[in-house]
């Protein structure tokens, strides 16, 4: 099933929301009209969808690689979550 115009604007917005002005909940709520709360979750469910992939590969695979670093850390303490030295 192809993307929405929504879940586009929430994966424009990701790869950006940095270069914009104030907080990022604020810009959320700006931009897209909706909870900081809900943006999350769609995000949360877009970073597993091939079609997201497709459309931004680099944001979706930023975004997984953050999402396993803070599963790691959870599950097997503060230093999983850390890249080792060369």
């Amino acid at each position: 099933m192809p993307l929405s115009e929504r879940e586009k604007a929430i994966l424009d917005f990701e790869r950006r929301w940095w270069s914009l002005p104030g907080p990022k909940e604020a810009s959320i709520r700006r931009h897209l009209a909706m909870s900081a709360t809900r943006y999350y979750q769609v995000l949360g469910s877009l970073v597993d969808s091939t079609e997201a992939l497709a459309y931004d590969p680099l944001v979706v695979r930023r975004l997984r690689r953050l999402r396993d670093r803070r599963r790691r850390v959870r599950f097997e303490g503060p230093s999983a979550g850390v890249p080792p030295v060369r």
